[in-house]
């Protein structure tokens, strides 16, 4: 993996993001971000969960799309593969699952302001170090023998059976909200079953760990490598916080169901 591009601001802001994982990692053992069930009012203004998702979300659309149309080798075929699965990691992340939510009338704002601050700061940072990577220094990338390499083939892999399973995973969560009792104003929680959730309680943070990490092996980057550790750094704290949120809060919750690993832990 290229460490040192030689790159100034490219180096520099690598180390800062690295930096970064450590207080992610670090703020972990004190609280979880305050958006969803974590809310709280304590940390300041908090937005429309709609809203704050998508803020949060949309500079790895447009800072990725800028710094790639802008780059020096962004023809090659290989680049553009993965522009394309960015592209579309990024549609259903930054628009379809922020705009799909289903909020009720009565639901308090949730998303805490400080989250969106944060998110933006990384989703900036990870479309600009990708995007440059891809079409500056990504030496590998350039060429069509990067398709047939074990390492593609295997991250590309393992990163749509993470991406499949974080899709199907909020797809339950989303048909959980019943239409009526959202014009109603009834607010309810409720258990998830099927797919991921017959082993896990957030196999939507299972999904995305498990997509990341197939994304730095396919890249074969410390960009992916560093987007992976801020994933692993935020969710992995709040998958077993979600899992205790469960069992405090249903009787009937499966006792078999794992917090984040199938069948171990």
């Amino acid at each position: 993996m290229v460490w040192y591009t030689g790159n100034a601001t490219y180096d520099t802001v690598l180390i800062i993001g690295f930096l970064f994982v450590m207080f992610v990692i670090f703020g972990a053992f004190f609280t979880q971000s305050p958006y969803g069930r974590f809310a709280s009012d304590k940390y300041g203004i908090s937005l429309n969960p709609k809203l704050g998702w998508w803020l949060m979300e949309i500079p790895a659309t447009v800072v990725f799309l800028y710094f790639f149309i802008t780059g020096t080798n962004n023809t090659s075929p290989v680049v553009i593969v993965l522009c394309l699965v960015w592209l579309i990691h990024y549609a259903n992340r930054g628009w379809f699952f922020p705009l799909s939510i289903r909020v009720a009338k009565s639901e308090r704002k949730s998303f805490g302001i400080m989250v969106v601050a944060l998110g933006m700061f990384v989703t900036a940072m990870h479309g600009y170090l990708n995007a440059t990577f891809f079409t500056e220094y990504g030496e590998h990338l350039q060429t069509i023998d990067w398709f047939t390499d074990p390492r593609f083939m295997i991250g590309i892999i393992i990163y749509y059976f993470g991406y499949i399973l974080t899709v199907h995973s909020e797809a339950v969560v989303r048909n959980l909200r019943d239409p009526n009792d959202l014009e109603s104003g009834k607010e309810e929680f409720k258990i998830p079953y099927g797919g991921g959730y017959k082993y896990v309680s957030s196999p939507t943070y299972l999904g995305e760990l498990i997509a990341w990490a197939g994304f730095s092996i396919m890249t074969w980057s410390w960009a992916g490598v560093l987007i992976f550790c801020i994933t692993a750094g935020n969710l992995i704290p709040r998958a077993f916080a979600t899992h205790k949120w469960y069992l405090e809060a249903f009787d009937d919750y499966p006792k078999d169901r794992k917090a984040l690993i199938p069948f171990i832990k």
